[in-house]
């Protein structure tokens, strides 16, 4: 199986990170007799959107995604079917779930993160700075 295959975990999270959704892995430890191969979670403090990558006979070719948010803003039971992890984004886009941020990694902005150590390494030096 390809590295970039929408039914690989890594690739599906990637590309939902890269197209601003915070996304975690959730579960991905199912047994053999299980259909059911893994879960993400999106925007978990917002929406909390489960994705369950799903064996529809067409495994590891093709996924189907059982999406549930518990009703909030999709319909029970939906599934989608497909090649491709667009078509999952544009039903995301079209049930209004926001895209947050871009390059999130962890549930946490590689951005901020920088941001962060730069202050804080910037608020050090003041503070030696004062002492001298």
């Amino acid at each position: 199986m390809g590295k970039n295959n929408v039914t690989t975990q890594g690739y599906f999270v990637k590309r939902l990170r890269d197209n601003g959704f915070l996304t975690s892995r959730v579960y991905d430890r199912y047994s053999k007799e299980d259909r059911r191969k893994w879960t993400v979670v999106i925007n978990p403090d917002t929406d909390s959107v489960f994705v369950t990558c799903v064996n529809n006979g067409d495994w590891p070719h093709k996924g189907m995604y059982h999406v549930d948010d518990g009703g909030q803003k999709f319909p029970a039971n939906l599934y989608i079917n497909t090649l491709s992890v667009e078509v999952v984004i544009k039903h995301l886009l079209e049930f209004k779930i926001e895209q947050l941020e871009l390059n999130n990694y962890g549930g946490r902005s590689r951005q901020k993160s920088r941001q962060k150590a730069t202050q804080a390494s910037s608020e050090e030096g003041q503070s030696q700075e004062k002492s001298v």
